[in-house]
Parts: C-alpha cells; structure tokens; sequence
C-alpha cells in the first residue's frame, strides 16, 4: 500500500493512477488520515442486467393473499408470549 499526502497527489496525480492502475493500491491521505482510495475501474462492478432470472421464477396465485392471524400477531407483538 502507497500512502501520499493530498499535495503530492496533486502534484503527482497521473502517475499516483498509473500505479493504481497497475494493481498497486494508492491512499490519499489528509492531515495524516487517509481519505480515499485509489483503484481502477476495472475491479468495480458493471451495470447491473434486468431480467437475468426471466422464466427462473414462480410467483404463487396467493402471494398477496391476506397472512393468517397468527401470524399477523406475530409481526404486531401480539404472538405467543411463551417466546417474550
């Protein structure tokens, strides 16, 4: 890990990303506390694909069927005391 102070980062910002780039990790620190890191694009995440589980999936008639009172206790408190 390569730790810089924010002035050197300015100063020597371009190749602070070359490093980065290269696997290297880069802190950028202020006062002495590090403040943000440095890391390439290619390790973060893509956009995410709508629809990937289209067809995968099987939503019951009654999925929004009203839930039986004893559970309904349950979630307002009013369950089995035995469990308090």
């Amino acid at each position: 890990m390569h730790t810089v102070n924010m002035h050197e980062a300015k100063t020597h910002l371009s190749r602070l990303v070359e490093e980065a780039n290269a696997g290297e990790e880069v802190v950028i620190a202020k006062a002495g506390k590090p403040m943000v890191r440095l890391v390439p694009t290619n390790t973060m995440r893509g956009r995410r694909v709508l629809g990937w589980l289209a067809g995968k999936l099987e939503v019951p008639e009654d999925f929004d069927a009203p839930l039986p009172e004893e559970v309904l206790a349950d979630f307002e408190g009013c369950g089995d005391a035995r469990l308090a």
